[in-house]
């Protein structure tokens, strides 16, 4: 079976497939619905475990089921989070991105504060598909000793494949949601009295942690093209030992994080769920943290051992090089620091009527970047970016002023070098950046991004500019205009990659090496081994051209500062890791309600040039157009301002951080309906 093909090309017809023969045994549902028999179909489970293909593809049927993070449809019956209007990104709640739309749930539960339990959140409890695929898996894995066909050594593989499909679809839910109801085999109608109480969080993640130390010794590490059965590219997308090995790294950190871990519950500690232990542990324990902490290990050990997972790294010691390697990393279906990916059979591109590139490339559903998500990147050589000391320094506006490139004007021309972190530009598209960046040689090319204020691109959608015909005078008025692309200041880029992606399948990294390392380094820090967690973050920002975590934060003394190390490991994750929901799981579970209170902003940028009286004034106007035809250079010097986010201002910014309508939000709430059929669900705090 051709893993790739099934899942990407052939994911819709082996999703029905494997939904037909749900029908015809047992439809999930919830409460006393959950475990009823439903008619219908003439495939019986006898039949298809008859068939060893049947098997193999009902095994592809639960892969499709899987979360998929880039919101791209709207058709009936796609799980809740992939859709742009009633789901969405969990980027979108952080600091670092702003969604400029009231048509989705996004604005008007979240920014708004009014979500409810009778709302459904950006990710379902009951309509994510989660339910279907831990049944349907546990299905596949009680009736594989029936299948006639196929060896007991891939019989093992794919009840481990299975085994990580379920434990993948419990994480989604335990990071969002806390203790959750265990499902350990598949319902059958004689269960009518069923019922299924929300476990524990310790319960929860030992129950995880269980599925992959089982899977584990029956995965191959990766599919690296030297199997005998099938190659490497029609693998992709298989659980490996390395995902599954990732994923338990990633659960004991989520366990050990202070959500979880912590001497006081997040919302008090007197609520049901608090004192059911169902959302914390009820205590703070280190050996939670030694326990993330030896996952880690055990995962770079093999990886010692076994080799093949890498970071891509450059190809040159230059700028366009560090973008590149970090790029290909993330994006390219191949690439070796891809631990596990999930897919959707749609079209990445304009032949896709409703994917992610169009939904972003339409204005509305863009995921605008924040101020505060730009200054998180440091300078290029590593040193920390500060607003305030580097506008005094003139390292920012004006003739000086080198906030995203340093410019060179030689012969009539502009050159101009990137003066950032090599990944601001691969996460924030921002004013002077060119229009196409090649896939091949890894070298900018075309004209230059204008985010000026009328300038060719950004127009007035973050201020207007209007001169009075009569006295000349100009009339700025902050806009921040709905539905654009470019309303904070600047754009989306990560996952939104243009022409070169357009007809291609689109991968979602579900788990990734460099976050490997980065977790690595937090359970490091978190145990007190300080300057091995430096080391681990450094290898990551090496492959970027940036200078030594510690060595370029000489004030912070990280080499002995537990809380300020673990700040900017925290900071390193959003940078490396942006788009992947990392910045939304940090904040829930460090608790960080004043990331959810602190106002947002973006950025004005004004093109400046020399009048006739020699002084640098502004102009609103483009460049492309009569400027460039009339052979004036790129401009190259540009006044910043910073403002405050109105347009889509978040309820939470006039709140205390510990009030409870706020820290209620770091978990959501399930369903109303399900707490009402009384079979032991129940409620998060605040809701």
């Amino acid at each position: 079976m051709k893993i790739y093909h099934h899942i990407s090309q052939g994911a819709f017809a082996l999703l029905a497939f494997s939904m037909m023969i749900t029908s015809c045994t047992d439809e999930i549902k919830f409460g006393e619905a959950f475990i009823e028999k439903q008619p219908g179909g003439t495939t019986t489970i006898d039949s298809v475990f008859a068939n060893p293909e049947y098997t193999r593809q009902f095994l592809t049927g639960i892969y499709a089921l899987q979360y998929y993070g880039l919101p791209y449809s709207n058709y009936a019956g796609i799980p809740t989070s992939q859709n742009p209007y009633n789901g969405g990104k969990l980027d979108a709640l952080t600091d670092c991105y702003q969604l400029h739309w009231n048509g989705t749930t996004i604005y008007n539960s979240f920014y708004s504060g009014s979500l409810t339990a009778n709302n459904t959140p950006i990710f379902s409890y009951t309509g994510d598909k989660v339910w279907e695929a831990i049944r349907q898996a546990w299905l596949l894995i009680e009736n594989l000793e029936y299948v006639q066909g196929i060896s007991d050594e891939e019989k093992a593989n794919i009840e481990a494949q299975a085994k990580c499909l379920i434990a993948a679809r419990y994480f989604d839910l335990f990071s969002l949601y806390g203790g959750v109801p265990l499902l350990d085999h598949s319902l059958t109608g004689s269960e009518g009295a069923f019922e299924m109480p929300r476990s524990t969080v310790e319960e929860t993640v030992n129950f995880i942690v269980k599925l992959l130390d089982e899977a584990i010794p029956h995965l191959r590490w990766a599919y690296n093209g030297t199997t005998t059965d099938t190659d490497a590219a029609n693998n992709t997308g298989r659980w490996t030992a390395a995902g599954a090995m990732a994923l338990k790294a990633k659960v004991l950190l989520f366990n050990a994080s202070p959500i979880y871990n912590s001497s006081t519950g997040y919302f008090g500690g007197s609520s049901e769920a608090e004192q059911q232990h169902l959302v914390w542990h009820g205590n703070y324990d280190a050996s939670r943290w030694d326990r993330a902490l030896t996952a880690c290990q055990e995962f770079f050990n093999r990886l010692n051992t076994e080799g093949y997972y890498e970071l891509t790294q450059p190809t040159a010691k230059n700028a366009n090089a560090y973008r590149q390697a970090y790029r290909m990393g993330y994006i390219y279906q191949g690439s070796k620091e891809v631990l596990h990916s999930t897919r959707v059979a749609t079209v990445y591109g304009s032949q896709g009527t409703y994917c992610w590139w169009s939904w972003v490339g339409i204005g509305r559903h863009s995921y605008l970047p924040t101020l505060e998500y730009m200054s998180m990147f440091p300078w290029s050589d590593g040193t920390p970016f500060n607003w305030e000391s580097d506008s005094l320094k003139g390292r920012i506006s004006g003739s000086t002023g080198r906030l995203f490139y340093q410019y060179k004007e030689y012969r009539g021309s502009i050159t101009k070098t990137p003066s950032r972190d090599p990944r601001l530009y691969e996460n924030i598209l921002v004013n002077g950046t060119t229009y196409q960046f090649d896939w091949t040689s890894g070298t900018p090319t075309g004209d230059a991004y204008e985010l000026w204020v009328n300038g060719y691109d950004a127009g007035s959608q973050v201020m207007s500019a209007i001169q009075d015909k009569k006295t000349g005078e100009w009339t700025l008025k902050l806009q921040e205009q709905l539905t654009s692309k470019y309303s904070t200041g600047f754009g989306l880029i990560k996952y939104y990659l243009g022409e070169e992606y357009h007809r291609k399948y689109m991968h979602w990294v579900y788990l990734s090496l460099d976050e490997m390392y980065l977790m690595y380094a937090e359970a490091l820090a978190q145990t007190g081994h300080l300057d091995e967690a430096i080391r681990q973050v450094d290898v990551v920002r090496s492959r970027v051209g940036l200078g030594g975590l510690s060595t370029r934060n000489p004030s912070l003394n990280l080499s002995s500062n537990k809380e300020n190390l673990i700040e900017e490991i925290l900071r390193e994750r959003a940078c490396e890791l942006g788009m992947s929901n990392n910045r939304y799981y940090d904040m829930i579970r460090y608790k960080r309600t004043d990331w959810m209170t602190t106002p947002l902003h973006g950025l004005v940028t004004f093109r400046l040039i020399k009048n006739s009286q020699g002084n640098m004034v502004r102009s609103y106007e483009p460049w492309k157009g009569d400027h460039k035809d009339n052979g004036i250079v790129e401009p190259s010097q540009f006044d910043y301002m910073r403002f405050e986010l109105f347009n889509r201002r978040r309820a939470f910014w006039d709140m205390d951080k510990n009030n409870p309508d706020v820290l209620k939000f770091l978990l959501f709430p399930f369903p109303i309906t399900e707490i009402n059929k009384g079979y032991g669900l129940v409620q998060n705090p605040g809701w």
